[in-house]
């Protein structure tokens, strides 16, 4: 089953008197428990097509379905819901709140969902910061905790929905090499469980611990292949015999 459904996506912009189209006609599809890495340049078009499946920004042109669900059809309300309740997500600043426990920090979805009853929140934060490996941690704050560590409380709060999808964008970028492996072995490990991940990266290593590679340019798909020989972290069982990286 698809997850994801984007068909001749078109996004424009105006900057300074001049237009810029972002995207170009892009046609993608992404199936349940697939890892997908979105790779680009800076200005190729990635991020505005992260945006558009994370329904923070809208196409101008083109067709988007989330599980069967037509998403340029549905109103600002809708689309606040579809992102609190289908879409987790994970930023390269980890976006926490500071002087708030992990384990709030995980809960903020469940608290700001509406319309929809709130069953044992604190619990399922529990569980989701257990599933990234930050059980004795939850009660730490964010300036107590490494910056690997914060990146797998923002990992917890985007799975504590039980999302269609987690869009994650550049979520090594500012780790070192030792801890981005530990975030890409999680985010295999997670994969393994079923979860469906798309990474958007500029660096083609981390891009190969996906399971297939969107290669985006000038706001077109140019190439879209799966991974031969793909990378596993050390962190991964596949991955077990291969080297740390130093920090």
């Amino acid at each position: 089953m698809e997850t994801i459904q984007l068909k001749d996506i078109k996004k424009t912009f105006h900057l300074g008197g001049e237009t810029v189209r972002a995207l170009d006609g892009i046609t993608l599809t992404v199936s349940r428990g697939d890892f997908v890495a979105i790779i680009g340049t800076s200005g190729s078009g990635k991020s505005t097509l992260m945006n558009i499946m994370g329904c923070l920004d809208q196409a101008d042109q083109g067709e988007y379905w989330l599980e069967g669900v037509p998403v340029n059809q549905l109103d600002r309300n809708a689309l606040a819901d579809i992102r609190n309740q289908r879409i987790g997500f994970v930023f390269q600043g980890f976006n926490l709140l500071p002087r708030t426990t992990a384990l709030e920090n995980v809960q903020l979805p469940l608290v700001y969902r509406r319309g929809k009853q709130k069953n044992n929140p604190v619990k399922k934060a529990e569980k989701a910061l257990e599933m990234v490996g930050l059980a004795e941690r939850m009660h730490h704050e964010p300036n107590q905790l490494s910056g690997g560590q914060q990146q797998r409380v923002a990992i917890a709060r985007a799975l504590v929905t039980d999302p269609a999808i987690i869009l994650a964008d550049e979520p090594s970028g500012n780790l070192d090499s030792r801890t981005t492996e530990e975030i890409l072995a999680l985010f295999q490990r997670l994969n393994d469980e079923g979860i469906t991940l798309v990474l958007v990266t500029h660096e083609m290593d981390v891009a190969e611990h996906a399971k297939r590679v969107v290669d985006v340019r000038d706001g077109r798909i140019i190439n879209d292949y799966e991974i031969s020989h793909r990378r596993y972290a050390p962190g991964h069982p596949a991955g077990c015999d291969r080297p740390v990286p130093s920090p």
